[in-house]
């Protein structure tokens, strides 16, 4: 069969456009396709919620692929390695209460997963703001290519319009770390502020990585590392168990807010 480079691209860039464009208004949409992320983009695609993920960097998976220094196997707790069964990933028992799972395994099936549930990933894109609208909600992301934020390029960005925004990025919380400049004091802590992760602690993060993943301001939940970092609670190491509970409970309470918000 004769292959012409032009087709080619034009399928590439329309089916593309065609994703992209369909993402423009959506019901939830998440910055960061690590494990949380991904888990809370699941768990809202499986229920017919529309839903999209823009990660900034070339792959999704965030800290998981690396396993700890580069051994590419996690550890879970029995309530995270039940999650990670409704995914189909193999893991065995260490010791009582400790499973092994290979992270490749877990983040592969974990993105397989959400995308076959319905969920958008846009790769290499970078949330650079928020749409704020009355009562400091947070009514949609602003979007720029990654490689126009790592080359300090000025270009002027894209924007998506959500009903709920998830901030999954990570140890650097950058969504609320936006917010935060833009309205300090409505950020639902202490300070106002994120006031960043504290120093490992596995058994106190994995407990407190539930309890802070909630609504931190109107129309933006946090999910993952992001949300012990907003509080202030402990770094939790290559244990993911709390980052999949928190992706399950972070799809939970974005059901809920869009429930009340259609009542």
């Amino acid at each position: 069969m004769k292959m012409d480079e032009v087709v080619i691209s034009r399928a590439i860039i329309e089916s593309y456009m065609k994703d992209f464009m369909e993402a423009m208004e959506v019901d939830v949409a998440i910055a960061g396709a690590g494990p949380a992320g991904l888990v809370t983009a699941y768990y809202l695609a499986k229920d017919g919620i529309r839903t999209v993920v823009f990660e900034r960097q070339l792959r999704v998976g965030g800290g998981m692929p690396g396993g700890a220094m580069m051994f590419n196997h996690i550890v879970l707790q029995e309530e995270g390695k039940r999650i990670l069964d409704e995914f189909d990933v193999s893991a065995r028992e260490y010791e009582k209460g400790y499973y092994v799972a290979s992270s490749l395994e877990a983040i592969s099936a974990i993105c397989l997963k959400a995308i076959k549930a319905g969920a958008k990933i846009f790769n290499l894109v970078s949330v650079e703001d928020v749409m704020i609208r009355e009562d400091d909600r947070i009514a949609g992301l602003v979007l720029n290519w990654s490689a126009v934020s790592w080359s300090k390029l000025h270009v002027d960005p894209l924007t998506v319009r959500c009903k709920v925004a998830v901030d999954a990025t990570g140890h650097s919380a950058e969504v609320c770390g936006i917010v935060a400049r833009k309205i300090g004091p409505k950020l639902g802590t202490k300070t106002g502020d994120v006031m960043g992760e504290g120093a490992m602690w596995a058994e106190k993060g994995e407990r407190q990585i539930l309890e802070n993943t909630r609504e931190v301001c109107p129309g933006l939940v946090v999910a993952g590392m992001t949300a012990n970092a907003v509080f202030g609670s402990p770094r939790m190491g290559a244990i993911f168990g709390g980052m999949l509970m928190s992706g399950k409970k972070a799809a939970q309470i974005a059901k809920e807010l869009l429930r009340q918000s259609s009542s």
